[in-house]
């Protein structure tokens, strides 16, 4: 199988698919940075403005992580309208001129719920004027093998094939928790929550949009005092990502790096992905009900020949042990103190909030407040 990237990023889907047997032919990326990490790593052409491709080659799959600036909580919130994500119409203009077998598209989740589902409503509506099946999942990466907790919503739509053969054919039952040798926070948070991770990471970010890193944090109990507390290095990161460490070595800004692996899809969830594309699969026998078209979407629904349903589906269709627990993730690709600056932010702001904490996290977090240097 064959397929083409828009909004390819550092190759987040195209490393995954290729992975599962299918050649990328052709990359769309209007990043810079990203754009040396995709020649350095791929062979294929590469466009710089999905705006300015007049056509698409024939393929049998299209992917397009597209941009989330206006549908995150982080960002701008101004919705699929936005000039950024907005752009996701030219996917539907090129796919138009020449319709492959499957398209996969990726954002937030928060697309479900932002301005009453309006991002949804306007791609749903987009497939069935094209009179194409669809199907879309909530998915969380920490499933997939590694260390990160990051949900995405992943929709899967053709004009001749079932798309719930790719996302619905497989469901898991959770695993039982184990004790983990670290836990992942979001330093930059303290206020109503932690972005707390029993041995995850909460999800990277890409940044602020001035290129200053902002990678979580990390406890690591039984570590000495100012070894404890600690943030993992950028190659820790990619591998937070299923990317090798030093996949984003041609970008010489640290900010940058931290920037495009946040915003990247998680290889092995393409993988997964790229697998059921190749050999779809029943779908799994789970409820389902009639869609309601109106207020947030469901976490899963699909519509074949127009016929709307809402399915109940969890966000592990696959669960993979990581070889590597998050500690010795970060012993293996290193980690460094976190700052006191952060430390001592995100401490004040836990110590004001009525959050509750394991209490040795914050007995850790001022034990490493007093040694860390200024």
């Amino acid at each position: 199988m064959r397929a083409v990237g828009l909004f390819s990023g550092v190759g987040g889907f195209e490393l995954g698919l290729g992975a599962a047997g299918i050649t990328t032919e052709l990359l769309c990326e209007s990043w810079d940075a990203a754009s040396a990490v995709l020649r350095r790593r791929f062979s294929a052409p590469l466009a710089s403005d999905v705006r300015l491709l007049s056509s698409l080659p024939s393929t049998d799959v299209v992917t397009a992580g597209f941009p989330c600036t206006d549908l995150s909580q982080v960002g701008r919130t101004s919705g699929i309208g936005g000039a950024e994500s907005g752009l996701v119409g030219e996917v539907f203009r090129l796919v138009r001129g020449n319709a492959p077998t499957w398209l996969v598209l990726e954002n937030v989740p928060n697309m479900l719920s932002l301005h009453s589902g309006a991002a949804m409503h306007h791609i749903t509506e987009a497939l069935d004027d094209l009179g194409w099946n669809w199907a879309y999942r909530v998915v969380d990466s920490r499933h997939f093998g590694v260390r990160q907790r990051r949900r995405r919503v992943f929709l899967v739509a053709s004009p001749t094939q079932d798309p719930r053969q790719v996302l619905f054919a497989d469901e898991t039952e959770a695993l039982p928790t184990l004790r983990p040798d670290a836990y992942g926070f979001s330093w930059t948070e303290g206020n109503r929550g932690l972005g707390w991770g029993h041995g995850v990471t909460p999800t990277l970010k890409g940044g602020s949009g001035v290129g200053i890193a902002s990678p979580p944090g990390v406890w690591r109990p039984g570590q000495p005092t100012g070894e404890a507390i600690v943030r993992p290095t950028i190659a820790a990161g990619e591998r937070l990502q299923g990317f090798r460490a030093g996949w984003t070595t041609d970008v010489p800004r640290l900010g940058e790096r931290w920037k495009l692996v946040g915003n990247a899809v998680t290889v092995p969830v393409a993988e997964w992905i790229g697998g059921r594309l190749v050999a779809p699969g029943e779908p799994v026998a789970v409820p389902r009900r009639p869609l309601n078209a109106r207020g947030p979407w469901p976490s899963a629904a699909a519509s074949m020949a127009g016929q709307r349903e809402a399915w109940k589906l969890s966000e592990r269709p696959i669960v993979v042990r990581s070889r590597q627990s998050l500690g010795s993730l970060l012993a293996s690709h290193g980690s460094e103190p976190l700052t006191r600056g952060a430390t001592a932010g995100f401490l004040k702001r836990l110590k004001a909030s009525r959050l509750r904490t394991v209490p040795d996290f914050v007995k850790a977090l001022d034990a490493h407040l007093g040694i860390v240097p200024t």
